[in-house]
């Protein structure tokens, strides 16, 4: 499938980073919706017109490796399920094709704006020897300090990004999700599914909403860190995810049923 999605890909105009420099939207509203491989295909026909796609190097789908941390006692995992507004997530993320790492502080309001800081790392085993570095980062920008967060998962992903022509938004398409819980040590795929955010300043108009609604792809919340915990370790408190796990269970079973 994915060298469908490339094929997908190709058909869109390219947009470079430098050009992508105005719309970083580092303080934004997200809507997240997840769909199918076969919907995703269908959008990115739809959007033929609409978007660029971002192209770095010559390459459109970029792969990414994200580790993620939180407390002892799943303090950041626990918050997110409960429905807490006000949350914050630490991660460490390579951008695999450039080999760039950051250490990364997302923090999202009680208006569901998300905030993020970052600083360049050289990797998830190097914070303690950047220390002098990353504790006072942590200390600006984070609840937590260094010493109270551990590892907790790590995922791999492949991500498109699109860009409407107004420029005033960004899509980020998420497929071929991996997780592995450090843990539980268990690892879990989802290959048939996408994740789809979109990210703007406020509520401007955006030429995906209708698209999203012609292909019944609907909206639901997505958190790649909490989804990928409630998968792979089952002592994780996750009534409050039952129905986005089901649906993913659901749309797996839709796209492999499509595809036999």
């Amino acid at each position: 499938m994915i060298e469908k999605i490339i094929e997908r890909a190709n058909d869109l105009p390219p947009i470079s980073l430098e050009e992508m420099s105005g719309i970083k939207l580092m303080n934004r509203t997200d809507t997240k919706y997840v769909a199918t491989i076969n919907q995703l295909l269908a959008f990115l026909k739809a959007v033929q017109g609409e978007y660029y796609i971002q192209e770095i190097n010559g390459i459109r789908l970029a792969s990414y490796h994200t580790t993620y941390f939180d407390t002892a006692n799943n303090e950041m995992y626990v918050m997110h399920h409960n429905g807490k507004l006000v949350r914050e997530k630490i991660r460490v993320r390579t951008y695999e094709d450039t080999e760039i790492t950051f250490l990364e502080v997302k923090n999202k309001n009680n208006h569901k704006r998300t905030n993020k800081k970052r600083i360049e790392v050289r990797g998830v085993d190097s914070l303690i020897e950047e220390q002098e570095r990353v504790i006072p980062f942590l200390g600006k920008h984070a609840w937590y300090k260094l010493d109270e967060i551990r590892p907790t998962i790590e995922n791999w992903f492949n991500r498109i990004t699109l860009v409407n022509s107004a420029k005033t938004e960004r899509l980020t398409i998420d497929f071929n999700l991996r997780f592995h819980n450090f843990l539980t040590d268990e690892r879990r795929k989802l290959e048939h599914v996408t994740v789809i955010e979109l990210k703007r300043d406020g509520n401007v108009h955006s030429p995906s909403l209708e698209i999203f609604r012609k292909l019944r792809i609907k909206r639901s919340g997505f958190s790649k860190y909490c989804m990928g915990c409630a998968l792979t370790n089952k002592s994780l408190k996750r009534n409050n995810f039952k129905e986005r796990l089901n649906l993913i269970d659901k749309l797996e079973k839709i796209q492999k049923n499509n595809t036999l």
